[in-house]
This record gives structure tokens, C-alpha cells and sequence, in this order.
């Protein structure tokens, strides 16, 4: 199997797994897939975060906010794996209720990983939201 085939069959159910636990207010399989190296950083329209404490506390509010997923879907548009770097782009479209209230958005998220021992990690986020009123990251 190639380096490519083998990152996509561990980033599909990875990141979909983790999505869904966060939108139903459980952070740790979001903060399991993150780097423990530094540098990392979040960069979205809601609240950036840069570093692992700051990152650590935003992972920690988001699951606070969430809760009640009906659904979440991640569509890749494009994705590369060179050397020891990957990168994804897509959208997420989820339906979660956020502080009490449902709410269905969809987010352009893009995600960077570097492979640390032989495992793939997230080192940076950046997400933002078209056509939807409330912001997350």
C-alpha cells in the first residue's frame, strides 16, 4: 500500500471519529489526533489558538459547548502526502446543538500533519464557515 492509500485509510475514520465525539462533547479523540510538539496552532473566525496549552483549553471549551450531534459528514476535496508532511481540505458539514441551541453549519477546513514516530499527527487547523451564523472551529 502506498504512503498515500495508507494516510487516507487512517485520516478518513480518524477525523471522522474524532468530529463526532467533540460535537457531542467529548474532546479527547480530537486532542488524542494533535501533535504533542510544538509548533501547533488553530487559526478559525471563532477563536484562534496557538501552542499546546492554548489548544488544550480550546478542545476543553468546544466540548463544553457541544453536545447532541445528529449528524457530521467530512468531505474531502483535496488532500497530499509528501515525506513526512500531509495536508486536507474539504468541508464539514455537521448538526450538533451548541451551547443548548441546534444548529447545522457547514466549515472549509483544512488540516496539516507531520508524522511523529511513525504516526500521524495534526500540527495546524484552520477553519472557517460560509453561509452559516454561528462560528466554530
Amino acid at each position: 500500500m502506498r504512503d498515500h492509500e495508507r494516510f487516507l485509510a487512517w485520516v478518513n475514520p480518524a477525523l471522522y471519529e474524532a468530529e463526532l465525539a467533540l460535537h457531542n462533547g467529548d474532546p479527547e479523540p480530537r486532542r488524542d489526533l494533535w501533535s504533542r510538539i510544538e509548533p501547533v496552532s488553530v487559526l478559525a473566525a471563532w477563536r484562534n489558538a496557538y501552542g499546546l496549552q492554548e489548544i488544550n483549553e480550546l478542545f476543553t471549551e468546544l466540548g463544553k459547548s457541544f453536545s447532541d450531534c445528529t449528524s457530521y459528514r467530512f468531505e474531502l476535496q483535496a488532500y497530499d502526502v509528501v515525506g513526512d508532511m500531509a495536508y486536507t481540505a474539504g468541508l464539514e458539514h455537521s448538526s450538533a446543538s451548541v451551547d443548548g441551541d441546534p444548529r447545522s453549519y457547514t466549515l472549509r477546513a483544512t488540516q496539516v500533519y507531520r508524522r511523529e514516530d511513525g504516526l500521524w499527527r495534526v500540527a495546524h487547523r484552520h477553519g472557517d464557515t460560509f453561509g452559516s451564523s454561528w462560528i466554530p472551529v
